[in-house]
């Protein structure tokens, strides 16, 4: 399996993920939050990205054998799974977070067959929410759904259980659990600092750096 504290290290290295716990950064919910994480910034530096590209090959090789097709979600999970899928030699889709409004209507880009199984790559999993409506778009499509593959995970116990209630496997590369374990390492933060990732992970919604 992945070396979870590599690909974190590597991360942080081009500050894919930044940590900043005394002045969080405002996520599009509105929840105020000491980790940021910007994935789409590997994508810039090749030796990461082939390090992850490779990494992420080996999850599918190893979780998801029976894969037939290889399924991005838009946009940040389609230059993954498009170099995911060239490495494998798997075909591959991607999915719009909804249908075009011109043309033939599309939400799922690229040729499929019902049926076939298909693995979907996501860039990163916070509540999990927006990762299985593309599971049940595709779902509804006739394809079969083996499993997603993630590069970050924050490890989100409303994810866990979503996840869980969908009976879906979910590989992530790293997680919140491997940086903060690495950042100790590192001595990026300090213990107090570390309680306040954990109480932040535990409730994201109402988290207060003070408390």
């Amino acid at each position: 399996m992945t070396d979870r504290k590599a690909i974190a290290e590597k991360l942080l290295q081009i500050k894919a993920i930044k940590l900043s716990i005394h002045n969080p950064f405002t996520w599009a919910s509105g929840w105020k939050s000491p980790i940021y994480c910007d994935n789409r910034k590997s994508l810039s530096f090749p030796f990461i990205r082939d390090f992850i590209k490779s990494e992420m090959c080996n999850v599918i090789f190893q979780s998801f054998e029976k894969a037939e097709i290889i399924a991005g979600v838009a946009t940040a999970g389609v230059p993954w799974g498009a170099m995911a899928a060239d490495q494998l030699k798997l075909p591959f889709i991607y999915v719009r977070p909804k249908p075009k409004e011109h043309g033939l209507g599309n939400q799922i880009e690229g040729f499929y067959e019902p049926d076939k199984r298909v693995v979907v790559i996501e860039d990163l999993i916070s509540t999990g929410k927006s990762s299985l409506q593309v599971v049940d778009v595709l779902k509804n499509a006739g394809l079969e759904v083996e499993g997603m593959v993630s590069i970050f995970n924050y490890g989100f116990e409303q994810a866990k259980t979503a996840f869980k209630n969908y009976d879906l496997s979910l590989q992530s590369l790293t997680d919140y659990d491997a940086l903060i374990s690495l950042a100790i390492e590192q001595n990026l933060i300090s213990e107090a600092d570390q309680k306040a990732l954990l109480n932040w992970r535990a409730d994201p919604a109402n988290w207060d750096v003070n408390s």
